[in-house]
């Protein structure tokens, strides 16, 4: 999505209990969503999950995949 315009940064960083990938409508702005990995929850709830711009967990599952499909409901709602 970002090399359709959609999201106009990103970034990535590595933390000592989690790797997040964060999403910018602008640089100079707060993400507005972060994909985050946290492998201590793996066996729990998911590793994975996406993250709005207020902290909120929007989609969390085991499966990178399945918890970016997120994001192509989002953008069908938006089109509809």
């Amino acid at each position: 999505m970002v090399a359709e315009g959609e999201w106009r940064d990103y970034a990535i960083d590595g933390l000592k209990d989690a790797a997040v990938f964060s999403v910018f409508r602008r640089a100079s702005e707060a993400p507005l969503y972060r994909i985050e990995k946290h492998p201590a929850l793996a066996k729990r709830q998911g590793a994975w999950a996406v993250v709005n711009h207020a902290g909120l967990i929007l989609r969390r599952g085991h499966e990178l995949e399945q918890v970016l499909r997120f994001f192509e409901r989002a953008r069908l709602a938006v089109i509809e």
